[in-house]
């Protein structure tokens, strides 16, 4: 049995987020340790869900999540974002295109839809029904960092604003997603794909006004919801452009 020890981390980039607003200037923060640790538990102690952390080096060393805590260490944590890591020592999956999102993340849902990426999303869901939906290619986005530290959770971003226009864009970077956007490819309200249908095919579900001016139609192939550029097709255009824009600019 080890005797008592002490373990300091310095946490980079923007972990100090997830840091109570005592210890977000510090910078080290110390965990007195009794018995062996991993190193995953320590840092998930201080506040930080896994998989918000992409390269953790103990006394200059890249070290896994398995990596047991005996002895005084200083501890280097870094994420996605600000990760000096070689490929190899990386913890994190930089691009991952399917996602489960929680009931609080509604409008973020509809814009990654909107953008083409597939999003499981059930408002009532519990969170162990959440986990359980992740997978190897499907990562979890919550607010929630208790439910982002759930142990069968592999991949998980938490968005750091409440501004949906902001959450999109810090999404669609941290899974390095830009050059995969294909508006008006998946159903916003399902998330099943869409495919065109010749007008003749879908006629009789349309309104007399949508038979007399508009001639390309998509159909969802999961809930047979019927899309055209009708008045609301300009809206989402501006939102597009909105994002396109934003993605241009510098991440702070």
């Amino acid at each position: 049995m080890p005797d008592d020890f002490i373990v300091r981390f310095r946490f980079h980039g923007d972990r100090p987020f997830f840091l109570d607003s005592r210890r977000r200037q510090a910078e080290l923060i110390e965990k007195h340790l009794h018995e062996k640790t991993s190193v995953k538990d320590a840092i998930e102690s201080c506040g930080i869900p896994h998989p918000e952390v992409d390269l953790i080096c103990c006394d200059g060393s890249a070290v896994p999540f398995e990596h047991s805590l005996t002895v005084n260490a200083i501890v280097d944590v870094h994420g996605v974002s600000d990760s000096p890591a070689a490929p190899s020592e990386r913890l994190q999956q930089r691009r991952v295109t399917k996602f489960v999102a929680d009931g609080h993340l509604g409008k973020l849902v509809r814009d990654l839809r909107l953008l083409g990426f597939d999003v499981v999303y059930a408002p009532d869901a519990s969170d162990s029904s959440l986990a359980a939906r992740c997978s190897d290619d499907r990562a979890l986005l919550t607010r929630d960092r208790r439910l982002l530290m759930h142990k069968i959770v592999r991949h998980g971003y938490c968005p750091r604003s409440h501004d949906p226009d902001e959450q999109i864009i810090e999404v669609l970077r941290r899974f390095d997603l830009a050059e995969l956007i294909a508006p008006y490819t998946r159903c916003l309200q399902c998330n099943g794909l869409l495919e065109r249908v010749d007008k003749t095919d879908v006629l009789d579900e349309l309104e007399p006004l949508t038979k007399i001016h508009f001639q390309d139609f998509r159909r969802c192939i999961a809930c047979r919801k019927i899309y055209w550029s009708g008045s609301h097709f300009g809206k989402l255009e501006t939102r597009l452009g909105k994002i396109r824009h934003a993605l241009l600019k510098r991440a702070p």
